[in-house]
């Protein structure tokens, strides 16, 4: 009688289920020790990497950079097939928008501001934010005020926010400077102090899409130090993050993913005796009907899978979903430590606004673009001073700039409520609120900007003017997506690093009553909501692939590396 293969059915082919995958068919010999499953809820492999198409650019939805170079798992795939140059131009490739010299900031009204004013502001938030994630720095005058704004708080156990930390940094820096004129010559009724606000909330806001915190008065204080970035540059892959999945994904026999497979609730068993249920016996699983195997996965579609073991690699979004009251994703529930932890952290909503424009929107009507790298400072929303015209879902929008030089496709980020907000706009919405904007920005001071072809002037006149004419946008819809309801974590205010560490904890859980009465390893979890130090990066969802393959390999007496 052959012995029965341990049957390992992975939820999600993102980069956490497909590393995973990938990790157990080849490290065996032979490579058949495991009935290996990978189902996938969606029509496409790649999970939050989503590489398009758009005006004729190679475009990222999702994950688009790789965040450091050094020991980055992802960059030496990304060597390795050759995906780091392309003949093609596309998203961020010359790294012009990383660069702060490239940008042009311009406060709202027309005002270019002079790098004199935005670097010490600049550079005061970096030593901020340098500080809190205790980072090593020239200790200048900036970084001595992040050490006295961290020194005026109490204890805090975990109750500060970055948000706070940062705001006082920012009372205290205007305390340090010799009192100046209010009023800034040249740049119409701003004034140096809501000039200064102003830059600093651009910084705010790119952070905010940095960590997916809407609010970073949400965003753990204590824990920020704990976050850990791969050495060197951060670059981006020039022929596409689905590029590196594809790879993963190569390595797997025809047939071992399946699309379509929208898990609608998953049975584990805390007892041994909780196994005579007669699993298997459906008729829509003549193909692994199998009674004794603990878990049983059900599908939206009816269907139903048994396993041994199970890798969930389901984003946190959809695991907050799922265990809550409504929601029934696990039966029996999860034990609260595991809920707990999923129910304290963070998982936010960022969204990218592709915009293209016209070939020939700029002043001398030439073939190529000459949008700016532009870095856009905004009035606050309830400022009696601030453009009307322009729309709320766009004022914590900290840039916009063509995603690579010249090209015709600007790129801006969004982050919570706005970022929802972006989701649930027409399209001809969004090009009235993205014109608007253009236009309080780009036109000259007390002259007018021609938005979407609108106006008229003698030819002789248009050279004051930057026209510009929106042809199409494309946005990105992570929060609304049932597959993710979201786009990474973060570690909120009340949630710690242990809370990573016990998302990764498999079930039954270790050392525990129940443990020593039910099948081990039913359930593991993977994906970057599971790494204490990596969360929120494709390196990281890497990393806990490997780590939950590598469990299960260690555990059958393989070699795991």
């Amino acid at each position: 009688m052959v012995a029965k293969k341990p049957r390992i059915v992975i939820i999600g082919a993102g980069m956490a289920g497909l590393t995973a995958a990938n990790k157990l068919h080849t490290s065996c010999s032979p490579a058949a020790a495991f009935e290996l499953v990978v189902v996938e809820g969606g029509s496409r492999i790649g999970g939050r990497i989503n590489t398009s198409e758009f005006g004729g650019d190679r475009i990222e939805m999702g994950a688009t950079w790789i965040h450091g170079i050094g020991g980055s798992p992802v960059h030496e795939i990304a060597r390795e097939i050759h995906a780091l140059s392309s003949d093609q131009p596309w998203e961020c490739m010359d790294g012009s928008s990383e660069d702060p010299a490239r940008f042009t900031t311009v406060a709202e009204g027309g005002f270019e501001l002079d790098r004199s004013l935005v670097e010490p502001v600049s550079t005061l938030f970096k030593s901020l934010m340098d500080y809190a994630q205790k980072k090593t720095v020239d200790h200048n005058d900036y970084y001595k005020i992040a050490c006295k704004s961290s020194n005026v708080f109490p204890s805090t156990n975990g109750s500060l926010s970055v948000g706070s930390f940062l705001r006082k940094g920012l009372e205290l820096y205007w305390g340090s400077k010799e009192k100046e004129e209010e009023e800034v010559l040249g740049y119409g009724n701003w004034n140096r102090k809501s000039l200064e606000e102003g830059v600093f909330r651009v910084h705010e806001n790119t952070q905010r899409t940095y960590t997916s915190a809407g609010d970073l008065f949400t965003l753990d204080y204590v824990t920020e130090s704990e976050y850990r970035m791969c050495s060197g540059e951060e670059i981006t892959i020039a022929k596409g993050y689905l590029s590196i999945i594809e790879y993963l994904a190569s390595a797997l026999p025809p047939g071992l993913v399946q699309l379509g497979k929208k898990v609608k609730q998953i049975e584990w068993q805390i007892e041994k005796n909780g196994l005579e249920n007669g699993y298997g016996s459906s008729d829509n699983d003549s193909e692994y009907n199998d009674s004794n195997r603990p878990v049983k996965i059900h599908f939206c579609d009816g269907s139903t899978m048994v396993a041994d073991h199970v890798i969930v690699t389901v984003s946190l979004g959809v695991l907050k979903a799922g265990v809550q009251e409504s929601g029934n994703m696990f039966n029996p529930p999860l034990p609260c430590f595991k809920t707990e932890a999923i129910q304290r952290l963070g998982f936010g909503v960022v969204n990218k606004l592709f915009v293209q424009l016209n070939n020939n929107n700029n002043n001398n009507n030439k073939s190529k673009n000459d949008f700016p790298f532009l870095q856009m400072v905004f009035r606050k929303a309830d400022s009696e001073l601030r453009e009307e015209k322009v729309p709320w879902w766009m004022r914590k929008t900290a840039s916009m700039f063509p995603i690579y030089e010249n090209s015709n496709v600007l790129l801006s980020w969004f982050a919570g409520k706005e970022a929802l907000e972006l989701e649930s706009l027409r399209d001809e919405e969004i090009i009235g609120g993205v014109s608007a904007t253009i236009s309080s920005f780009l036109a000259k001071p007390h002259d007018k900007l021609l938005c979407n072809g609108n106006g008229s002037l003698e030819e002789e006149e248009k050279n004051k003017w930057y026209e510009v004419k929106v042809k199409k946008v494309l946005k990105s819809q992570w929060g609304n997506d049932p597959l993710f309801l979201g786009s990474y974590s973060y570690v909120a205010v009340g949630s710690s690093g242990d809370d990573l560490d016990r998302m990764a904890e498999p079930l039954p859980r270790i050392g525990s009553h129940e443990s020593a009465n039910s099948p081990p390893l039913q359930l593991l979890f993977a994906g970057e909501a599971t790494h204490r130090t990596h969360y929120s990066t494709t390196h990281g969802a890497y990393f806990s692939g490997l780590r939950e393959a590598n469990r299960l390999l260690q555990h059958y007496h393989c070699v795991g590396v």
